[in-house]
């Protein structure tokens, strides 16, 4: 029992004290991130990637459908419909918070 007690003690210890630290240096890194984020390169570049896999996604889809056909199970299909439905009309960002071509 007195070695359960201490453990725990030693945890309860160990995360307070790293919590203190822990969220300082949170703080820092979460602060260069959204500095980075708002770089215009790198949105620029985070933007173009995004067109880029969709447009390979979209390849990548017309040869898979060619090669299974019919036998893609009919919610699937669904929601290939309901996904491109709302890319094109007219929504501005997807769920990446880029913008659609």
């Amino acid at each position: 029992m007195r070695y359960k007690l201490t453990f725990v003690v030693g945890l309860s210890l160990g995360y307070v004290l790293g919590t203190r630290a822990g969220r300082e240096r949170y703080e820092q890194l979460k602060k260069s991130a959204r500095q980075v984020a708002q770089n215009p390169a790198v949105r620029n570049t985070a933007e173009t990637a995004a067109q880029q896999g969709r447009q390979f996604a979209g390849k990548a889809y017309h040869v898979v459908s060619d090669k299974v056909g019919d036998r893609v199970p009919e919610s699937v299909t669904q929601r290939v419909r309901s996904l491109r439905d709302r890319n094109t009309n007219g929504t501005a960002h997807d769920d990446w918070g880029t913008s659609s071509p």
